[in-house]
């Protein structure tokens, strides 16, 4: 009889396996896929008190030693089997894919894109640290002085550690954290309830590789453990919701990580060619199934949105559910299926204010929610709004969603918001020259690209080598 795989918690590099365990199941059936154990506030806060221990090990290698490392788990996590708990189970490659997409309602397929954009960015983080620091020399960081750019230089770490409090919907927002390993900088993270599998297996993918245990904290815990790491590494990222980001909103160690509201702008020179554009748009109000925060759930246009909502839901509105193996899925199931019941009425609700259509609901031929082969899914949404006053002219689910609003060019700024990713179609020098010097966008794409394309050398959410390492003055007499 096989026995159900068993996740300790890892405590800064020893397996500790509490009375309390959760199951983790698979969303479609139900099977229980692994245990994992569940520590609380007070065995976090007791661990948070060694991690200047935790951080010595790290010190003792130079950068390019664990930028090689990080190369060599990227591989690992890519294609290795790993140690999968404390009771001598492992994990290939392909069923780490197989238990992630159980639980998870991702398609194998988005898995795989998700794990080679994590191996990418463990094994170009030469790159990437290069472009986060703007071309420093990582000796400095291991001496903590130098000379570049011909003045003098100093950095220190901001923290004891990096806190993590990962949420369950994208594996690859574990990417964000990837390079505080080669910058000496341990991580303690709470993985999400329902995907463990991700942080798990990258800490043993390094482990293996040759990085120190003592360097990674796995803390599967409650809000109670959350608030603790958050409040005792020194810095920390949380992913969550508009009420968990305004929690933390005035908190500068804590990096926020919530909805992107990213959107799509075509300018007045471009709109009459918004045929041109329908492919890139359409995927990136797909493409991962609609969970990630650089997902555009907006398309602002200065006319033609009742044309544009028609030909997007064309595209987007048949789409259906598939078998978690077909590699042409694009839909994702809902491991908890009050989100989607909580989507889907938050969706119908709006529908009842004036001034919106569901472009989508006659090429879908069917309910938004259906339950296919025992989970739960919701079927692509494109929103016609008459304007940004509608609830839902500026909203975001976890599912492929988006509105197509009318607003003047001269308005759209006013009008749009922050904004995570935006892609703007248009080559008007004046409108550019606009986009560039507004503040609420975080990433501008010019020209027909997803708002979904990111390059690691250019954060999209927060410089992770400026959150971790800070610059200061230095005079040496000898």
């Amino acid at each position: 009889m096989t026995t159900i795989p068993h996740l300790p918690a890892l405590r800064l590099g020893r397996n500790y396996e509490s009375l309390d365990k959760v199951e983790v199941k698979d969303h479609r059936t139900g099977e229980v896929k692994a245990l994992v154990s569940q520590v609380n506030g007070g065995i976090v806060k007791r661990d948070m008190a060694r991690l200047g221990q935790a951080r010595a090990v790290l010190k003792k290698f130079t950068v390019a030693q664990l930028i090689d490392l990080s190369a060599k788990a990227g591989d690992l996590f890519l294609n290795g089997t790993l140690p999968f708990g404390d009771q001598g189970h492992t994990q290939s490659a392909q069923q780490y894919i197989e238990t992630l997409s159980g639980t998870s309602g991702l398609p194998h397929i988005m898995v795989k894109r998700n794990m080679a954009k994590i191996h990418y960015a463990l094994t170009h983080l030469s790159e990437v640290l290069n472009g986060l620091s703007r071309g420093l020399g990582m000796g400095i960081i291991d001496r903590g002085f130098g000379e570049q750019f011909g003045t003098k230089l100093s950095f220190f770490p901001t923290c004891q550690a990096l806190g993590l409090v990962m949420p369950s919907n994208s594996p690859a927002v574990n990417s964000l954290w990837l390079p505080a390993i080669a910058l000496k900088t341990p991580v303690v993270i709470k993985p999400g309830k329902e995907e463990p599998w991700t942080p798990y297996r990258l800490i043993q993918a390094f482990i293996a590789a040759g990085v120190p245990a003592e360097a990674f904290g796995f803390y599967p815990t409650d809000h109670d453990g959350a608030a603790t790491i958050l409040n005792s590494c020194g810095r920390a990222l949380i992913f969550g919701d508009k009420n968990t980001m305004a929690q933390y909103a005035n908190n500068p160690a804590i990096q926020l990580h919530g909805p992107g509201w990213s959107k799509f702008v075509i300018g007045d020179d471009c709109i009459e060619n918004w045929r041109d554009y329908l492919d890139v748009i359409a995927g990136a109000i797909s493409d991962n199934g609609g969970r990630s925060c650089i997902n555009a759930s907006a398309v602002v246009v200065p006319k033609y949105a009742a044309e544009i909502a028609d030909a997007l839901a064309q595209k987007l509105g048949p789409v259906a559910p598939t078998r978690p193996d077909d590699e042409n899925a694009r839909l994702s199931g809902f491991a908890n299926v009050k989100m989607a019941d909580f989507i889907d009425a938050q969706i119908e609700e709006g529908l009842k204010t004036p001034g919106a259509t569901d472009a989508t609901a006659k090429y879908r031929n069917g309910p938004r929610k259906v339950v296919f082969e025992g989970g739960t899914y919701m079927r692509p949404t494109i929103v016609l709004c008459d304007s940004f006053a509608h609830p839902l002219a500026n909203k975001e689910f976890l599912c492929p969603y988006a509105s197509v609003v009318t607003c003047p060019q001269n308005e759209m700024l006013q009008k749009i918001g922050y904004t995570l990713a935006c892609s703007a179609i248009t080559k008007d020098p004046a409108f550019i020259e606009q986009l560039e010097a507004f503040p609420e966008i975080d990433r501008l794409n010019i020209g027909p690209v997803s708002t979904m394309k990111i390059s690691w050398d250019q954060p999209h959410e927060g410089n992770m080598f400026e959150f971790l390492w800070k610059r200061r003055s230095i005079e040496r007499a000898w």
